[in-house]
């Protein structure tokens, strides 16, 4: 990871996911952030047999790790937001090109390690991100993201209504 890597005001681990991310019960996927530079930050997700998304044998399908990336990343620019003093403004997932994944499920109990790297920002909110999906050191899944924070969010959500 590049740039400075933050860690929280105890000197320790970050605090939990849910004081960083705005995403709770069942669709909470992120277990926890491992690590936060300026531009990437590493977080991990574990399957869970028992979820929504699992299949007969426990696993998660690879399709739903477009929405593990997407949590890495609002992580990401909600801890930047934090450093900074601030909130980060909501966003949205604008999609992707080209998601690929290597494999069609995540094994049930896997323990993902999401990687998501920021490769654009503007000042009018848009973002890229390069994201990857690991198991014990073997990428799974790749793609770039595309985000949008818009500046009135609530604007944005009715004109998206509306239009």
């Amino acid at each position: 990871m590049t740039g400075h890597t933050y860690i929280d005001e105890h000197g320790g681990a970050f605090a939990p996911i849910e004081t960083i991310i705005p995403h709770r019960g069942t669709m909470l996927l992120v277990d926890e952030v491992a690590a936060c530079s300026d531009a990437a930050l590493t977080a991990l997700a574990t399957v869970r047999a028992d979820a929504w998304y699992a299949d007969e044998h426990g696993a998660m399908p690879a399709w739903i790790g477009i929405e593990l990336m997407a949590q890495a990343v609002a992580a990401h620019v909600a801890l930047i937001a934090m450093r900074a003093g601030g909130r980060a403004r909501p966003g949205v997932l604008l999609g992707t090109r080209s998601y690929t994944a290597d494999v069609s499920t995540f094994a049930r109990d896997a323990r993902l390690t999401i990687r998501v790297e920021e490769v654009l920002r503007s000042e009018e909110g848009h973002g890229a991100y390069e994201c990857a999906i690991e198991h014990d050191g073997e990428r799974y899944a790749q793609a770039v993201i595309k985000v949008f924070q818009p500046r009135d969010f609530q604007t944005f959500i009715e004109g998206s209504i509306s239009s």
